[in-house]
């Protein structure tokens, strides 16, 4: 049985916001961006993260990192990250890095990309020789198929694919055990999508990465994944294995995400029926009460505005009172 390496339990992450045109004086609202999610991530898995945007995927990635404020609990290997010290924190994030989604944002325009790769060598390995610093650098890129000689470069100097691949290289030149990779695709043009995923997946492979995948592509994530969490307002709507997941979605949510899904063949394309969701995203600041989908699924009945759904269910798991009907 694989290590755990990640366990999240009831995680919480709420902003205060204040109106529009508030006095300085008035009591900022609460924005709950992350209510109460949890799961874990064993040692060589990939677990997807779905959802509209403005759901909570990123806010969520940033919590487990320490980015913005949290309660509950993000066990890594048995240390609670929320709790750690500066200095235990930092030791520890040479285990979890993370990709960006913005992948020229991302990197500093005044410094060439070996100094890029190479700043969490220095931050993290200050008694390495610039010798052995250049040459980790120059591997890396290599690795992640790009040429070592473009290492005095600037960002601005390459594509938005082989920002990423910088980026990329930057997160794996610590050797970490997870990389959280936060929309590494959505920036990007399609072809070149299916070089970072598939670049991706064979660094997993040869490293042994776990990787905690987020985007709003359903058919990106299904082929990075093993298993799926699908968010709505910062809540979990289902979980399940990749393939179970979307082949047979329990959640009227999932369904339409998958029903939103292209398919390649025009003929099949045209004939799918397609799950139409009335209504916008309801705020994070006033929720609906009981089942924060219900305002917008075609199954709602009075029982989901009465109590919130769990999250039940043995491996597949659905927070919905009338899955499958």
């Amino acid at each position: 049985m694989s290590q755990t390496l990640l366990r999240v339990e009831d995680l919480h992450v709420t902003f205060g916001i204040s109106p529009q045109g508030a006095m300085p004086w008035t009591k900022p609202l609460p924005l709950h961006a992350v209510n109460g999610v949890s799961f874990d991530l064993k040692a060589g898995e990939t677990l997807g993260i779905v959802g509209e945007s403005g759901c909570g995927k990123s806010t969520l990635a940033r919590a487990v990192m320490r980015m913005v404020p949290a309660s509950g609990k993000a066990l890594w290997l048995g240390q609670d990250l929320l709790k750690l010290s500066k200095t235990t924190l930092k030791e520890t994030r040479r285990d979890i890095q993370m990709i960006f989604q913005d992948p020229l944002a991302s990197l500093n325009p005044r410094m060439t990309i070996g100094q890029i790769i190479a700043e969490p060598l220095n931050t993290h390995s200050p008694d390495l020789s610039a010798d052995e610093v250049k040459a980790a650098v120059q591997e890396m890129m290599t690795r992640v198929g790009l040429l070592p000689n473009l290492v005095n470069r600037y960002p601005h100097e390459f594509s938005g694919g082989q920002c990423q691949r910088i980026g990329i290289a930057r997160a794996l030149i610590l050797k970490p055990k997870l990389i959280i990779c936060d929309e590494p695709v959505s920036a990007l043009d399609v072809s070149i999508q299916a070089q970072v995923i598939n670049l991706l997946m064979e660094l997993q492979e040869e490293l042994g990465l776990s990787l905690i995948f987020i985007a709003h592509d359903l058919s990106v994530v299904k082929h990075i994944s093993t298993r799926i969490m699908v968010l709505y307002l910062g809540n979990e709507m289902e979980v399940a294995d990749a393939a179970a997941l979307t082949e047979n979605p329990r959640h009227p949510y999932t369904q339409a995400l998958i029903s939103a899904v292209p398919i390649p063949d025009p003929g099949q394309e045209r004939g799918k029926t397609r799950i139409m969701l009335e209504g916008d995203l309801p705020s994070p600041i006033n929720p609906p009460s009981g089942c924060v989908f219900r305002t917008r699924c075609p199954k709602a009945q009075n029982r989901c505005a009465e109590k919130k759904p769990a999250l039940t269910g043995d491996g597949h798991q659905v927070a919905c009172w009338f899955p499958d009907d």
